[in-house]
């Protein structure tokens, strides 16, 4: 499949990137817009995805950037777990295990198939320190391979002003639960 947008989409992408970028300028101080721009204007494969990123409800927006490599980092920045992502169990192992009641995909397969990554939980709490997010959901992250091996997987929230790491068996989902990915541009 051919991961390419139509030069309509692909300029309503950049209007509602940029549009958010300048909206929300505490994420990313002292990046500025024309050098995100070239970057995403020399990839139309990550621009797909950060359209999938934004097609669910994710809200990508520039969180960071590598002076080594010259790559913008974007987060999803949705006041909660992004809504088109949610009801998922962790990866496909957990969703195959299930006998019933089965989830339409995993966060980790769903995440794969759009391109990103799911957030670590430095990560996350690195969003978290640009605004508050998950007041209400919550979100899988990226879970250590000896949890995950015993049956386990991660997600994180923020509630009390705090943000919490809890555990689930992999194999759960909840309609407050999604994922949020991280994309380097």
């Amino acid at each position: 499949m051919k991961k390419d947008l139509l030069p309509k989409q692909r300029e309503e992408l950049l209007n509602t990137l940029k549009t958010r970028f300048e909206k929300n300028r505490d994420r990313h101080k002292g990046i500025e817009w024309p050098k995100v721009m070239a970057r995403l204007e020399a990839d139309t494969e990550k621009l797909w995805t950060l359209n999938e990123m934004e097609l669910t409800g994710g809200e990508p927006d520039v969180v960071g950037h590598d002076q080594n490599t010259g790559e913008y980092l974007f987060y999803d920045c949705s006041a909660e777990s992004p809504k088109g992502r949610r009801s998922v169990c962790y990866d496909r192992e957990a969703l195959d295990s299930r006998k019933e009641y089965k989830p339409a995909d995993s966060a980790v397969d769903m995440a794969a198939a759009m391109g990103i990554e799911l957030l670590t939980e430095e990560q996350y709490r690195g969003l978290q320190e640009l605004g508050s997010f998950d007041l209400k959901t919550s979100s899988w992250v990226k879970t250590p391979a000896g949890i995950r091996k015993l049956g386990g997987a991660l997600f994180c929230d923020r509630r009390y002003d705090t943000v919490f790491v809890y555990h689930n068996g992999a194999e759960s989902y909840y309609a407050a639960r999604g994922f949020r990915g991280a994309l380097k541009v």
